[in-house]
């Protein structure tokens, strides 16, 4: 890895470097539209594979031999070295082109192209507008939170796994870049409606800081969307220069994950130092550890729920098992795989599972997620609030 810093980055890939260590997750995928998973739909019904069991489902020599012969006899490498990998059984491995790569990059920096909106699993398998990015393209068109997304581009949407929602809103496969046409068929208080949007390249904030009472001790509401660059260091900044007294509720509910170095900054500013997490790659066990100095003292509860994944949960699972936090929400996601990316011919990358992470008691998360201490469906704020406040975090 001569010539690569060694950072833990999902679909990070240091040019001319062999390998890079990844936590994959669906944020570069997610992001990229402004649809971030919210729903535990894409849950796996396979049992959850240990550490010590983790093992790369498919050798990278066969998915290089197949990208250079698909290459040579002038085939999408692309697809070539997609069927290897879908074939091996392999979740979450993946092949991507270029631009697609290139999209995750800019992702993970904190800007994506899309249409500035976040959508959730509905109770009857529908998908609903979750969040409306203010500026963005559906923003601009009227489109509100809770309203249903029916079709997209003609597609019907109805029980369609929330990854192929974002395919569909980013284009990929068919070159959409600024500017492209997206149709939406929405439903509104039961009476459906038709909106033409443009693809934009979009930056939002990663993490936005808010009081959660007009008191001088009120607490406050760190809401982090995704652990893109920067995020931690912002999560540090804002537990400093909160008041003593005020306790923190850090919301991670549809946070698909990201940087993982970021969300151990994140937990830096909760911790004085200590283990994080581990993870293990072919066999070979390393660990994560927190920057000393954070503030251990002021109440802290995370809230979380099924669209929790990756980063997000690895950050849950530390404050949750070094007893920093009280959890509340709903079971998270459950992505906790170990992912090594490779280049291929064509520009193309391919990620493959190599090992699994664990929390700091040893907990594996990849088909499990984590059970909050406080399981609450309905009125999860309200709920998170309640707690805080009987923590002494103010009100």
């Amino acid at each position: 890895m001569s010539g690569c810093s060694h950072r833990f980055r999902p679909r990070g890939l240091c040019r001319g470097a062999a390998l890079t260590l990844v936590f994959g997750c669906v944020l570069a995928t997610g992001a990229a539209t402004g649809s971030l998973p919210q729903d535990p739909d894409p849950l796996p019904e396979l049992p959850a594979r240990t550490v010590a069991s983790s093992h790369a489902l498919v050798d990278r020599a066969e998915i290089e031999d197949a990208a250079a012969r698909a290459e040579a006899d002038g085939k999408s490498v692309k697809e070539a070295a997609g069927e290897v990998v879908s074939r091996s059984g392999d979740r979450w491995g993946a092949v991507y082109d270029e631009r697609e790569y290139e999209e995750f990059e800019q992702a993970l920096d904190g800007s994506y192209l899309g249409v500035g909106l976040s959508a959730r699993r509905t109770e009857g398998g529908g998908v609903a507008v979750s969040r409306v990015q203010p500026g963005g393209p559906a923003d601009r068109a009227g489109i509100r939170e809770g309203d249903l997304l029916r079709t997209i581009d003609g597609r019907r949407m109805d029980r369609r796994p929330v990854p192929e929602v974002v395919a569909l809103l980013r284009g990929d496969g068919t070159g959409a870049g600024e500017g492209t046409r997206v149709v939406l068929g929405l439903v509104r208080d039961g009476k459906p409606t038709t909106q033409i949007l443009k693809r934009a390249r979009l930056t939002p904030e990663a993490v936005t800081v808010s009081r959660l009472g007009t008191g001088p001790s009120a607490a406050y509401l760190l809401k982090v969307s995704a652990f893109t660059k920067g995020s931690g260091q912002d999560v540090r900044d804002a537990v400093r220069e909160a008041p003593e007294d005020a306790g923190i509720l850090l919301d991670l509910r549809a946070n698909s994950g990201g940087l993982v170095t970021e969300a151990v900054t994140a937990a830096s500013a909760f911790l004085d130092g200590g283990l994080v997490a581990t993870y293990d790659v072919r066999g070979e066990e390393q660990a994560l550890y927190a920057d000393p100095g954070g503030d251990t003292e002021r109440p802290v509860v995370v809230l979380v729920d099924g669209g929790t994944m990756s980063a997000a949960e690895l950050l849950t699972g530390a404050l949750q098992d070094r007893g920093r936090a009280v959890t509340v929400g709903s079971r998270t996601f459950g992505k906790g795989s170990v992912q090594m990316p490779s280049e291929l011919a064509d520009g193309a990358v391919a990620e493959l599972t190599v090992g699994h992470y664990r929390t700091p008691a040893g907990r594996t998360v990849e088909g499990t997620g984590i059970t909050p201490d406080l399981v609450a469906h309905d009125r999860a704020q309200q709920r998170a609030e309640t707690v805080l406040s009987g923590l002494g975090g103010g009100s």
